[in-house]
């Protein structure tokens, strides 16, 4: 009789261990992804708070976003998920200059400064992070959610537009019942949303009409066709219900990236040829609609009005989008070598400091930096923003030429933002660091990715 054998298959302890690894790696990376989806809210309803549901911690809530920034920086370079690139490490040093100069030859106020230094030692650094660990399909994901929130935002920036200011829905940070609206037309005033102030409700929809484009564009993504229109319906609603300028001037400037596609790419023709035939169904379902034609008159005679008072499409362009930049770099003799110091510049910090919100340095973004950083260290925070902005638009380019419209479509709307849009107010900082973090997360891959993919192919 022949002896019988029994095997037995033992796990490998090296893949086992491997395996643990990776799974560990997943969750790990899977909570940083979720406190970068509280970051992305929190930009959109931080004011909400502020104004409504929490207007008693008013002022601790402009700086919530911090504490989260902090943790996702330190947890991610902790499990080496974030390596800061040499931009983020000028930066920090930056940073850190500056705030010792600020309490050693400028203001000294330890808050003041600390609310400037936190920009660049927190915020910057966050949108590198975001670009190092999402990946692409947490950027349509993104965008999916975002058409979802500006069908109710219109809702309500419809109720704020036809209400009075001391309605509870145009009630101001902190509960103030004189309202949040800002000076309008024929006696309508601009509505906020959800945001403190009605810049952050034009940056919210210039930020996701990109996103509507190019689901258009890109029908292969499966976004809900009902839920794209309804937002479609929303977007174009809200141009003169907001009065703003700025808003109508980024969607043309999208389209203008579509038509800078379709010279590049002649494939585009078809999917563009399909996008005009919704979007054209959309704009005539909503022109039909009574309302609009309302605040469509009050929405163009504050246009007329406006350009008349800046000199036309040709001012409002030297005002607006170049933000008084040859101004901040040639005029600012008397200025100390180190300048006034951080936060000085901010509507906070000039609060803090005076007793009243006002531009203790400039209204225009780099007039602020080199304001409160000096002109050698505030041209360095500039250079290198006009480093990352050709950076990502020379990236956006070569993924548009390759036939994807998604970083290219993001950069019309963001390319501005990422130069010199503001970062003393919050809510502008908040979306600089999104557009910054999305587009980055677009056209690269993450090492982490390698990493975990490494560790299981190890097993």
């Amino acid at each position: 009789m022949e002896p019988i054998s029994i095997t037995t298959n033992k796990p490998d302890p090296i893949r086992l261990m491997a395996q643990r690894r990776a799974k560990t790696k997943e969750k790990q990376l899977g909570l940083i992804k979720k406190g970068i989806w509280l970051y992305i809210l929190l930009v959109i309803f931080e004011g909400a708070l502020r104004k409504w549901f929490l207007p008693f911690l008013a002022s601790p809530l402009l700086v919530v976003r911090d504490p989260i920034a902090l943790w996702l920086i330190f947890t991610a370079i902790n499990q080496d998920f974030f390596k800061p690139p040499s931009m983020v490490k000028w930066v920090w040093g930056i940073g850190l200059f500056s705030l010792l100069f600020t309490m050693l030859l400028g203001h000294r106020n330890l808050f003041v400064a600390l609310f400037g230094a936190r920009i660049l030692l927190l915020h910057f650094s966050l949108a590198f992070l975001i670009g190092q660990v999402f990946i692409r399909e947490d950027v349509v994901k993104v965008g999916k959610c975002l058409l979802w929130i500006a069908i109710p935002m219109t809702i309500l920036v419809f109720l704020q537009f036809y209400s009075p200011q001391s309605a509870w829905v145009n009630r101001g940070v902190g509960g103030d019942e004189e309202g949040a609206g800002f000076s309008g037309a024929m006696g309508f005033m601009r509505p906020p949303g959800t945001f403190s102030f009605t810049n952050g409700l034009s940056t919210f929809y210039a930020f996701v009409a990109p996103f509507i484009f190019y689901f258009w564009l890109n029908p292969k993504e499966k976004m809900n066709k009902i839920i794209l229109m309804a937002a479609s319906g929303a977007l174009a609603i809200a141009i003169p219900l907001s009065i703003s300028r700025s808003l109508f001037f980024n969607v043309c400037l999208i389209c203008l990236f579509v038509l800078l596609a379709l010279s590049r790419n002649p494939k585009f023709l078809k999917n563009i040829l399909f996008a005009a035939l919704g979007l054209g169904i959309v704009l005539l379902v909503v022109v039909k609609s009574g309302s609009f034609n309302e605040s469509l008159e009050v929405f163009t005679t504050r246009f007329d009005k406006a350009n008349d008072a800046e000199g036309g499409l040709e001012g409002v362009f030297m005002d607006r989008f170049l933000g008084g930049m040859y101004s901040a770099i040639f005029k600012s003799k008397g200025l100390p070598f180190f300048g006034y110091g951080l936060g000085m510049g901010t509507n906070a910090g000039a609060v803090m400091l005076s007793g009243r919100a006002t531009f203790l340095i400039a209204e225009g973004e780099w007039g602020r930096m080199i304001g409160e950083a000096g002109p050698i260290l505030g041209l360095m925070i500039i250079f290198i923003r006009l480093l990352l902005a050709g950076n990502i638009a020379l990236n956006s380019y070569k993924y548009m030429v390759k036939g994807d419209l998604l970083p290219w479509l993001l950069l019309s709307t963001g390319l501005i933002v990422i130069s010199q849009g503001g970062w003393g107010q919050p809510t502008s900082l908040g979306f600089f660091v999104l557009y910054t973090g999305l587009l980055l997360a677009c056209t690269k891959r993450p090492k982490w990715k390698r990493k975990i993919i490494r560790a299981g192919n190890n097993g």
